[in-house]
């Protein structure tokens, strides 16, 4: 014999619920064939939570270049970090030859070479390099995953 829409409409199959699974279908809302779950028990949005604390790896990080050069009259940093402006972040001359900037970047590999005195250079500490388009080549800058720990 086959079901009425009555019967189907009287019982409710619901995972998790503490009747063993089944719910009266008058709280089911007409015309719903779905499984229907109460509004009470669906879940509930976490509060908000930074970004960079669910992802460490958008988290900025200051990271130190520096460059010798006693003759430079200026030195600049171009690379993917700066979108390769040859002007937008100028290296300060700390007196003794050393040219030093601090630069706040995120966790990856970052391409970049120095500008002194309008000529390109790679950077002789960097521990990789890489070719690039023009026949030389750009050097290359890891910045690691920030690695925090915290106490439970």
């Amino acid at each position: 014999m086959k079901n009425s829409g009555a019967d189907r409409d009287n019982r409710l199959f619901q995972a998790g619920s503490p009747r063993g699974g089944v719910e009266p279908a008058a709280r089911q809302p007409k015309g719903v064939d779905a499984l229907w779950i109460p509004p009470a028990r669906l879940n509930r949005p976490t509060p908000d939570q930074p970004v960079s604390e669910r992802f460490p790896a958008l988290e900025e990080q200051e990271v130190i270049l520096s460059f010798f050069a006693p003759e430079a009259r200026k030195v600049n940093v171009a690379g993917a970090f700066n979108n390769w402006s040859l002007e937008a972040t100028p290296l300060s001359d700390s007196g003794d030859g050393n040219w030093v900037v601090r630069l706040m970047l995120r966790s990856g590999q970052y391409e970049y070479g120095f500008v002194v005195d309008g000529q390109w250079s790679e950077d002789p500490g960097a521990s990789q390099r890489a070719p690039n388009p023009y026949g030389g080549f750009n050097s290359v800058l890891f910045v690691p995953l920030a690695v925090r720990t915290s106490i439970l």
